[in-house]
């Protein structure tokens, strides 16, 4: 039977921190529902790309349009296999829904896979999950998992961190990483 995994999303999303892992999700036979709280199946996120070209911290552009495949209202979460978190702007703003972190804490309360890459360990840490665990972020995010009774761990972009059921990654290029790793945790094999 083939996983199905739900991933957190929203406006200023981070281009590649949404289309890279869900198209990547599809290529293995992963269903992914994709979600924003307030937008219905059939309803167009923004997303933008966060890149450095010389300042001190990123620059962001818009980038593509993204379609959202599941209305936010219609999740059930014993449908899942597992949640994906994105990155970019949207985890500041969608971590302020209830209903976000009530998933948040039932994927940890259940012990199921859980991945967030860059800014989306923002919608982790307001859900009370992270205490004990070790886990990596954007550097910028790296006080809040602390404040959150986490472990930061400062690794390369193009890493990852596992801690049982969570795993992490500070950014894009690390996208080989947590997607290899959330495949394992998930129970997919590729050979």
């Amino acid at each position: 039977m083939g996983k199905t995994v739900l991933m957190l999303a929203g406006d200023f999303v981070e281009d590649y921190e949404v289309m890279v892992p869900y198209q990547a999700l599809l290529s293995v036979g992963v269903k992914v529902d994709v979600v924003c709280p307030g937008k219905r199946k059939g309803e167009v996120i923004a997303t933008a790309v966060h890149d450095f070209v010389g300042f001190q911290t990123y620059a962001e552009t818009r980038g593509h349009n993204f379609v959202i495949n599941k209305t936010f209202e219609d999740v059930k979460l014993e449908d899942y296999d597992g949640l994906y978190v994105c990155g970019g702007r949207a985890p500041e703003y969608i971590r302020l829904n209830k209903r976000v972190i009530e998933i948040v804490q039932s994927f940890f309360e259940k012990k199921l896979p859980v991945a967030a890459i860059c800014h989306g360990i923002q919608v982790l840490t307001p859900a009370n999950v992270l205490q004990g665990r070790t886990l990596t972020a954007y550097p910028a995010i790296g006080p809040d998992i602390t404040v959150a009774g986490g472990i930061y761990k400062e690794v390369d972009a193009d890493k990852a961190v596992v801690d049982d059921n969570l795993v992490t990654s500070p950014a894009w290029p690390g996208h080989p990483a947590i997607l290899k790793e959330f495949y394992r945790i998930l129970g997919i094999t590729i050979a």
